[in-house]
């Protein structure tokens, strides 16, 4: 079990004074068998009245409503977790999913539903095409194939960082062979739902035990994404195919849902002109231990 700290900063900056719209936080994580959360804090500046709800696929998602006008929009949240992972993952799959091809049961298709459905537009099957070249025969291991797919990412995609939000297409993905860690994660899925399997996108931090003490007061971390597929006997199994990780202990999971749009951190809105937003910024820590809560400073249970 390892306890950790992180720290997720985002600020909005414009030119003026503007008012704001709703804001939509998706920051805390569910308590599960492997991430169990000690305590939250949220820092809003100006302040905010919350309102919790679940979404449909069961995240913790905050709706912030503010007052007044302000140059800057700052979003503060502190997560102390403990993380219960496993060195080596072992995952035991029924017997019938073993071998691909598979066919999930009656139960698991129904559940599954659009988890097993492309999302993305592939009207020459550039994606269904490059999939399809992992299974080089059939019956193949189930395991070994979708590891293969997780780690050709890896191994042949540049990661490239880009200042526009959103993310891109499976096919730029693959036309560019370049993209981030969304990108990748949605590839992977989409590459993973022309085989037959259901996949959801993950989103959450990056903390990597192996460079403790490496950066900054020894903090290591970032706003980070990836994709599960399901399984059975395993159940969810996660895929990072930035990092060619599998049920990594360093994947926290802070949400998951259907498609990449449906998993921004935070999103909301101004009322002003295009010209006076000016620009925002994201900062990232993730550190081993619990740090105790920042005197002298309003803070929001959350």
């Amino acid at each position: 079990m390892k306890r950790l700290t992180v720290h997720h900063t985002t600020v909005y900056r414009y030119a003026r004074p503007v008012p704001f719209g709703p804001h939509r936080l998706m920051l805390r994580p569910r308590d599960s068998h492997d991430l169990r959360l000690v305590g939250t804090e949220l820092v809003l500046s100006p302040p905010a009245k919350l309102r919790w709800l679940h979404d449909v696929f069961g995240n913790s998602v905050a709706i912030a409503s503010f007052t007044g006008e302000a140059q800057e929009l700052r979003i503060e949240s502190t997560l102390r977790l403990e993380r219960y992972g496993l060195e080596r993952p072992v995952f035991e799959l029924d017997p019938d999913a073993a071998s691909y091809p598979f066919v999930y049961s009656s139960e698991d298709r129904a559940d599954l539903g659009r988890q097993l459905e492309r999302h993305s537009p592939d009207p020459a099957g550039t994606i269904d095409e490059w999939a399809r070249q992992f299974v080089r025969q059939k019956p193949t291991d189930t395991l070994q194939l979708l590891a293969e797919i997780n780690n050709s990412i890896k191994a042949q995609f540049a990661y490239q960082t880009r200042e526009e939000e959103g993310t891109q297409t499976p096919i730029e993905t693959l036309q560019r062979h370049s993209g981030t860690c969304r990108d990748y994660a949605f590839l992977m899925m989409e590459a993973v739902r022309s085989l037959g399997f259901g996949a959801r996108f993950v989103t959450g931090y990056l903390y990597d035990p192996k460079l403790e003490g490496a950066g900054d007061n020894g903090t290591v971390g970032a706003t980070h994404a990836w994709c599960e597929i399901y399984l059975p006997g395993a159940g969810w199994v996660e895929y990072d195919p930035t990092n060619a990780l599998i049920g990594s202990e360093a994947l926290i999971r802070v949400a998951v849902t259907r498609d990449p749009a449906q998993a921004s951190p935070v999103s909301g809105s101004y009322m002003g002109e295009a010209r006076d937003y000016i620009g925002m910024s994201v900062e990232v820590t993730v550190q081993s231990g619990f740090e105790p809560p920042s005197e002298g400073t309003e803070r929001v249970a959350a």
